[in-house]
């Protein structure tokens, strides 16, 4: 309680705000004691919890396979200070509870060198639950070495008859490219989808260009030929260019586009009140822009009030008129238009006819409420308040002398300030005359000040006025960032200065201009840091806040909404990221070589302090010298191909050279004989020549490649002038390092142990039985998905492990964002598969009919994912209803469509097991078993386990079935049957199929194993079955998965995993707490911990000793499941047993581009007649890219051919390969390019 001497005193409380972890809405309570006189008054407020921006930044954007990713993570309050925050947990690799060091976490992660390439994130958790992000590419690349820009005007508008189109090509370091191009200018038609009706055709020019010295191609466009008066095409202009490198034929694409316009000139009110104030003028601004929405100067405006002109106003460099309107003679509202025609009178409207358009504004304002006719107004500020400097903003009013009390001379006005949410300043202005509001700490108030200007009249009424002022972006922290010079010669000393506040700590990155041109990426500027803020500034109130008292019918009406304006929610090793702590004068250096790179690097730097956060502008440094060599390769070739090695020569010296260019020999490779492979030429100023030698690389890994270029002393003319030798830089050699991988098939060799302590197996490991296949749900299998079944690989898996991790409480939001991504997009994908009739097959409608047996795991994978996506109810009953008509009278289900994939078809090759597995998944939908078609299948399936049962794939489909069922007896006969038949070796157990060849892992085999364990997990325990039992097949089972947590084919990987899945839920653990420890006899000791917090991370560890022997042990009180995976090639086998495959060329070598037509043979040799569907598998040779235009030639047979049935079903491109599937291969010999 706080006593006031006299009520004509004022006194501001400063009170402290609770600290809060969510929202809360509290109530402020006055009491006013005078005399005998109380006066109470309460008023809600709403109290936020804190909140803090957070950053996130890795030292480049895209990184090679086996290369370190390396970032920094910041966290900062509103006002940019550091806070210390401990971020948690990621996929690929984790960290808890990791300390902060002024205000910056450093970490780093290698990547493994087979990385899977693709976009990566970095997830963090702070303490509070909020998550921070930032993504990243793995990607196989070669830096490109220019970059190719395509310039249009800004706008195109209905007026122009033609367009200047530019195309530009220049080196990383500055230089133009000399070189070819190919432009395609296009209009796009607006097409709508449902119209089934042949639709208009997109407007297209295609122009071939030769660049000038500068680097660029210049076309002058005919805008005729693209109907700009029609309304039938898009409002943009697209450009794809692709330049070609002179000498090196290096291909690299540009892309731009523009916007089209009917809008000549627009005309906007800016900072206009929506409201005026009797007596008080009425200002504002009036932008004009042309159709580039650039500022239009010198431009004439025109302002009506109502129909009559009131100004005549010509607008600034800036674009901007400003106005002011007496309002003493205004009553109520009032309309205001702005206009650059000096007219009222409108263009009637043309159907389909787009015309120029001249936009103007309009502005409805109404008159400002009050009872004693007093006003305050504060003024508009004619642009930005610095942010370096002090400022004040003025305020006009009109107070009534009738309201004052006699004598009184002086009136107080009080002000408050926002910004980001929170009130920063506030003050009392005793006013006689004149009024304006002094703001300090302008940093602090960026980007808006918000303020509030009130009085309090002696009857009580308030009177009142608020403003945003934009404030100029900057932070407390300055930060600068300089090399010693623009440019340097390549190994030569470089110092990088930094200034920043005394006793900083700073993060500085130089990166490669190359590696940007790659994969763009945010830029870290002090507009991006403002852009994070989680309030801007605040406007309203919430419904829970708002007084309930009744306004006055004619006050101005106000928003109610709450909340927040705006809402935010390779390179070498010589300049790497880098923490610097800065001295007490705020300034560090550190010199450096530059690197021996031709490029430009672009730096930049940001700190933390007590002053708050800082960030530097980019700097850059050109590595550069006038004459130097550069090499073009590929990113990685295959052992024993040949590849053509370029070097490029380049000479920005004013006099010719004689130069000497020469490949290292080395017995790493080997190159055709070329003269000694030794080049002698002139090369004068501005010039550049490109050598070659055909290269065969003939180890694996890492091979160098040197090549050097050496100005010779000659006393040999070049041309008229004599050759001149470089004072500096007269020798350049390049040492480039070329990936070499090895020929033949991939394969891949996986055993895995699911270890439970006390044991000693060995090599990699996860916490979790689910955790391999948790973080692969995207690679199980290492196949094409490109048909309806193949698809469903993609699909189902996330349903049994999303389940899985959600009965045990370890599902996370990410793991949840990742799982429900691949449902969404597999099920889209899956209806394209459908048929009209409900079913689904491989090829959907390019296939006769739907398919039973894929329409039934269709339909049961689309019931099972309901709870996480959205599917339409009709995909499932459709499903149902098809099946339905395909009941035979004694209850079973007939086969009906062709399934190409037998793998994937498993055992089901009867009408007994095929009506067994519909069944399932029609129990799995949780029917009943009286409903007619699920009582009649179970009828059929009775009778034949009535019988003989010699399959013993049938066998278990039917346990499990009969399980779902119900059945009992039936079931425990059927578990009886398969347990005397089982197979036991190890402490394991398993069903082995007859006249298995016990050759590789077999498929039906891990299926029917996988149905017994779903069988023994989905009813009531069975006396003699119980999870030991069980446990002895898991252990089985385990030792089948491959390296990314799948099996062999499609469907025993979906089986495996729903029974995997089951028991692991059935058997979960939150007590883990594991030690695995790996030995070697060479010396190795590594140890690793498996706990709750991790046991869904897969630790991996890359053995060198190979061959050699490693012992695991684990320790502690639950199973790892732990696992040693080989990758090799084997050479392509002589004798393809099923099929004969070869290939021939035709080379087309007299056009600008040469091209190499493949042509590939294929004829089946088994047993069959014909094979189901065949997927055809091609590798691009080393150096070829694929000419992606061509794949609408591929056809099978080729053209000319006879073949009455057979098609190539589909075409897909992978990186490097090939797919493309046929529905047959017979005997006789096949033909397709």
């Amino acid at each position: 309680m706080k006593r006031f001497p006299s009520l004509t005193n004022v006194c501001l409380l400063v009170l402290q705000v609770p600290a809060v972890r969510s929202r809360i809405v509290a109530t402020v309570y006055v009491n006013i004691f005078h005399e005998k006189n109380l006066t109470s008054k309460h008023t809600k407020v709403v109290i936020e919890p804190p909140t803090f921006i957070h950053i996130v930044r890795t030292d480049k954007p895209i990184y090679k396979p086996g290369q370190t990713v390396k970032f920094r993570i910041v966290s900062m309050d509103a006002n940019f200070i550091p806070v210390e925050r401990d971020p948690s947990s990621n996929r690929i690799a984790q960290w808890l509870d990791k300390s902060v060091v002024g205000g910056i976490l450093d970490l780093s992660h290698p990547m493994i060198p087979e990385a899977v390439q693709g976009s990566y994130t970095i997830t963090a958790l702070t303490d509070k639950g909020e998550q921070i992000s930032h993504s990243f590419d793995i990607k196989e690349y070669v830096l490109p070495k220019y970059e190719v820009k395509v310039h249009l005007p800004s706008v195109i508008t209905v007026l122009d008859q033609e367009a200047a189109l530019k195309i530009c090509g220049k080196y990383t370091y500055g230089k133009p490219v000399i070189g070819s191009v190919k432009a395609r200018f296009c209009r796009n038609a607006i097409r709508f989808f449902w119209f089934s009706s042949p639709q208009n055709k997109d407007l297209c020019k295609t122009y071939e260009l030769t660049t000038d010295k500068s680097g660029c191609a210049t076309q002058t466009v005919n805008m005729t030929a693209f109907f700009l008066h029609k309304n039938i095409y898009s409002d943009t202009f697209e450009v794809t260019a692709e330049m070609e490198e002179y000498g090196t034929g290096v291909i690299l694409k540009g892309y731009g586009q523009t916007s089209f316009t009917c809008d000549i000139r627009t005309v906007t009110f800016e900072d206009v009140p929506e409201a005026y104030k009797p007596g008080i003028p009425f200002e504002g601004k009036i932008k004009v822009v042309g159709p580039d929405n650039k500022p239009a100067a010198n431009e004439p405006v025109y302002l009506f009030v109502g129909s009559t002109l009131k100004l005549e106003l010509t607008t600034d460099v800036n674009g901007v008129a400003l106005f002011s309107l007496g309002t003493s003679l205004w009553k109520d509202s009032v309309h205001l238009k702005a206009s650059s025609k000096n007219t009222t009178e409108h263009d009637h409207y043309v159907y389909g006819l787009r015309r120029p358009n001249y936009r103007a504004s309009h502005h409805h304002v109404t008159a400002f409420y009050s009872k004693s006719s007093s006003f305050l107004k504060l003024m508009q500020a004619s642009s930005k308040l610095p942010c370096d400097s002090e400022a004040t903003v003025r305020a006009q009013y009109i107070i009534q002398g009738e309201e004052l009390e006699k004598g009184q001379e002086v009136l107080d006005f009080f002000y408050l300030v926002q910004s980001r949410g929170s009130v920063v300043q506030h003050g009392r202005i005793p006013v006689a005359v004149k009024m304006s509001v002094p703001l300090t700490r302008m940093s602090d108030l960026a980007p808006f000040a918000q303020v509030v200007v009130y009085t309090l009249m002696p009857s009580g009424e308030a009177v009142a006025d608020s403003h945003d002022f934009p404030v100029q972006l900057c932070l407390n922290n300055k930060v600068s960032l300089k090399f010693s010079s623009l440019q340097e010669l390549p190994a030569e000393r470089t110092t990088l200065s930094l200034k920043a506040h005394p006793g900083s700590l700073c993060s500085v990155r130089a990166i490669d201009q190359s590696v940007l041109l790659l994969r763009t990426e945010q830029e870290l500027t002090v507009s991006y840091v403002y852009s994070q803020l989680p309030v801007e500034k605040l406007s309203g109130y919430s419904y829970d806040v708002e007084d309930s008292e009744p306004y006055p019918s004619r006050r101005e009406t106000r928003s109610i909404y709450y909340g927040p304006g705006s809402q935010k929610n390779d390179v070498y090793s010589i300049f790497k990221v880098k923490h610097f702590n800065v001295s007490y004068y705020g300034l560090v250096s550190m010199e450096k070589t530059t690197p021996d790179t031709i490029t430009k690097w672009a730096a930049g730097a940001f700190c933390v302090s007590s002053v708050g956060f800082g960030v530097a502008p980019n700097t850059g440094l050109t590595v550069f010298q006038p004459f130097f060599v550069s090499l073009t390769l590929p990113y990685s070739v295959i052992r024993g191909e040949v590849f053509t090695l370029k070097a490029t020569v380049f000479n920005y010296l004013s006099k010719c050279i004689m130069v000497q260019v020469t490949l290292a020999a080395s017995d790493q490779h080997t190159f055709r004989n070329c003269d000694g492979c030794i080049y002698s030429v002139c090369l004068c100023g501005e010039e550049s020549r490109t050598f070659s030698w055909i290269v065969t690389p003939t180890t694996l890994g890492k091979v160098n490649l040197k090549v050097s270029a050496e100005a010779l002393k000659t006393e040999a003319l070049c041309g008229n002038e004599v050759a001149t030798v470089p004072d500096v830089g007269r020798t350049d050699t390049v040492i480039r390092t070329l990936l070499v991988e090895a020929e033949g098939t991939p394969q891949m060799v996986s055993h895995n142990v699911h270890l439970c302590p006390p044991a000693f197996p060995r090599f990699a490991w996860a916490g979790d039985l689910m955790g391999r296949a948790a973080q692969n749900l995207d690679k199980l299998l290492a196949m094409p998905y490109g048909c309806g079944e193949q698809n469903m690989l993609l699909f189902a898996p996330n349903i049994f492990i999303l389940n899985y991790l959600k009965s045990t409480g370890q599902l996370t939001q990410n793991i949840l964002d990742k799982a429900t991504h691949f449902l969404e997009s597999g099920y889209q994908r899956e209806l394209t598969y459908k048929h009209d009739d409900g079913s689904y097959s491989a090829f959907g409608k390019a296939d006769s009919s739907g398919n039973t047996w894929l329409t039934s795991f269709v339909m049961k994978s689309f019931g099972g994912a309901r709870p996480y996506i959205y599917v339409q109810p009709e995909h499932i009953t459709e499903a149902w209803r098809w099946l339905s008509k395909h009941q035979r009278p004694d209850g079973c289900i007939r086969s009906v469509g062709k399934l190409f994939h037998n793998g994937m078809k498993g055992g089901v090759s009867d009408d007994v097991s095929l009506t067994a597995y519909i069944t399932a998944a029609m129990l799995e939908l949780d029917a009943n078993v009286t409903d007619p078609v699920v009582h009649n299948s179970l009828t059929c399936l009775k009778a034949a386990a009535a019988g003989q049962l010699d399959n013993l794939y049938t066998t278990a489909l039917l346990s499990y079935t009969f399980t779902l069922a119900g059945d009992e007896e039936m079931r425990s006969k059927l578990i009886t049957l398969l347990h005397e038949k089982s197979n036991t070796h190890g402490g394991t157990r398993h069903w082995k199929r007859a006249g298995a060849s016990g050759k590789g892992l077999d498929s039906l085999e891990v299926e029917m194993t996988s149905y017994v364990l779903l069988a023994l997990l989905s009813g009531p325990s069975m006396p003699g079955f119980d999870l030991e039992y069980s446990s002895a097949i898991v252990r089985w089972l385990t030792q089948q998965q491959n390296p990314f947590g799948g099996f062999s084919s499609t469907q025993d990987t979906v089986v495996a995993l729903q029974a995997l899945a089951k028991y692991g839920a059935a058997t979960y653990s939150s007590e883990v707490g594991t030690t695995v420890t790996l030995t070697s006899l060479g010396g190795l000791n590594k140890e690793f911990t498996v706990n709750q917090d991790n046991r869904l991370l897969y630790q991996e560890k890359k053995l060198s000793e190979v061959p050699g022997e490693y012992t695991i042990r684990a320790e502690g009180q639950n199973c790892v499941l732990t696992q040693i995976s080989m990758f090799y090639n084997i050479p392509p086998p002589a004798d393809f047993s099923a099929f004969n495959v070869s290939a021939n060329t035709m080379a087309k070598c007299n056009i600008s581009r040469p091209q190499l037509i493949l042509f590939v043979h294929v004829r089946y040799s088994g047993r069959r007649e014909e094979t189901n569907m065949v997927i055809v598998n091609i590798k691009l040779l080393s150096g070829y890219v694929l000419d992606k235009s061509s794949l609408t030639l591929v056809s099978w047979p080729a053209a000319g051919a006879a073949s009455p049935d057979r098609s190539v079903k589909r075409v897909d491109v992978e990186e490097g390969f090939i797919n493309i599937y046929l529905d047959g291969v017979g005997s006789t010999a096949a033909l397709f390019v």
